[in-house]
């Protein structure tokens, strides 16, 4: 038996929840939109002459975290 959304206040449920997903849809896309930038940017310092350590350091993240995304930018 399939259940209906028959009342009001399920339909305003339903929409809100289309509203939810449609905004984490669009957050997932800003969120590969900036990494892209942000490796970017780390392949241009780095080319640069900057260290990973040196780009840690002024992000205020260890120097592992640089790691990662590079690494994730090599994929």
């Amino acid at each position: 038996m399939v259940k209906r959304f028959d009342t009001p206040a399920h339909q305003e449920l339903l929409a809100n929840l289309k509203e939810v997903r449609a905004e984490a849809i669009n957050h997932a896309r800003l969120a590969r939109d900036l990494s892209r930038q942000r490796r970017h940017l780390i392949d241009t310092l780095l080319a640069e002459g900057f260290s990973q350590s040196d780009l840690a350091r002024e992000l205020g993240v260890t120097r592992q975290a640089i790691q990662k995304m590079v690494a994730a930018g090599s994929d």
